[in-house]
């Protein structure tokens, strides 16, 4: 058997109210940058168990998830080495709170995103039909 060489990340774009909740991050790459909320998948974990324990750990936010946006694995994607990401459309409950990772959290509306960290927006910009559904039915 061949193991992949690198890590396992998990991210979120979350719909709160309409918006899409990002995190600011207080810790290098991307220090200061907007990214979407997530993190490592850690030993004994599910992917889904790690995304819903990062939401909670960076944003206070409980989610419940709508479906899987992707597989990002392009080998130059983090700046710290080989890092595979699966990414998650979810709704959350809550009110949003800065801890872990995140120096802030923000709600920005789907046309009004500011520059992300790594590839984020390209997976905004795969997840944007099922974003433009789900906004449109909450109208």
């Amino acid at each position: 058997m061949v193991l992949i060489d690198g890590m396992l990340t998990v991210d979120a774009i979350i719909l709160l109210d309409g918006k899409i909740v990002l995190v600011k991050r207080k810790n290098p790459p991307f220090e200061n940058c907007y990214a979407l909320p997530g993190g490592f998948v850690e030993k004994g974990e599910t992917v889904e168990q790690a995304l819903a324990r990062e939401v909670k750990e960076e944003t206070g936010l409980d989610i419940d998830i709508i479906k899987l946006v992707g597989v990002y694995s392009e080998p130059e994607r983090d700046p710290r080495g080989r890092v595979i990401s699966l990414c998650y459309l979810a709704r959350a409950r809550g009110e949003p709170v800065p801890g872990a990772d995140a120096k802030e959290v923000a709600v920005f509306g789907p046309s009004e995103l500011p520059e992300l960290a790594f590839d984020h927006e390209q997976m905004i910009h795969d997840a944007k039909e099922n974003i433009d559904e789900i906004l449109s039915k909450m109208r």
